[in-house]
């Protein structure tokens, strides 16, 4: 398989140990809808895959209904091969927080970039959550609050600039 960006070879074990730290938040949304064994059954059977971004170059994925999670720190190239991937029939989410992004300084994240470009192309449409979309500890929504009183006047999310 080609890489798209982050490379998983530098990791110690075979690919799904090497995902498998990635997978927590993914298995523990699983978790709230079905049990494990339903979770497990359904991954043997190829019903539900979870495939690194770094390994999606050259597919196309038919009737699918696609999911890319953190998707503020993919690149431009990697949110342009992630969003091509799309084949006939399925539907991609896309979900992140531009609040939230881990490129290195003056990078621009895909999701960013995405929302940006994209938003005119039928089709197309971007769902904003806020605070009051928390459903977190109630403590979280005062701290995601404390954290923008702090930086809001500072500087735009970045891949806006």
């Amino acid at each position: 398989a080609v890489e798209a960006g982050e490379s998983l070879g530098f990791l110690p074990g075979d690919l799904q140990a090497k995902i498998n730290p990635y997978l927590r938040p993914l298995l523990d949304a699983l978790h709230e809808m079905m049990d494990y064994e339903q979770i497990r059954r359904q991954m043997e059977e190829d019903v539900i895959e979870v495939v690194p971004l770094a390994y999606m170059r050259g597919r196309t994925l038919n009737e699918a209904f696609i999911i890319l999670d953190e998707a503020q720190n993919t690149t431009v190239s990697q949110m342009k091969m992630f969003l091509t991937r799309m084949g006939t029939g399925s539907k991609i989410v896309v979900a992140g927080d531009e609040t939230q992004i881990d490129l290195a300084p003056h990078a621009r994240s895909g999701l960013s970039d995405a929302l940006r470009r994209l938003k005119n192309i039928p089709g197309f449409a971007a769902v904003r959550l806020g605070k009051s979309d928390i459903v977190r500890h109630p403590l979280v929504m005062e701290i995601v609050r404390a954290y923008e009183e702090g930086t809001a006047s500072r500087r735009p999310p970045r891949g806006e600039s």
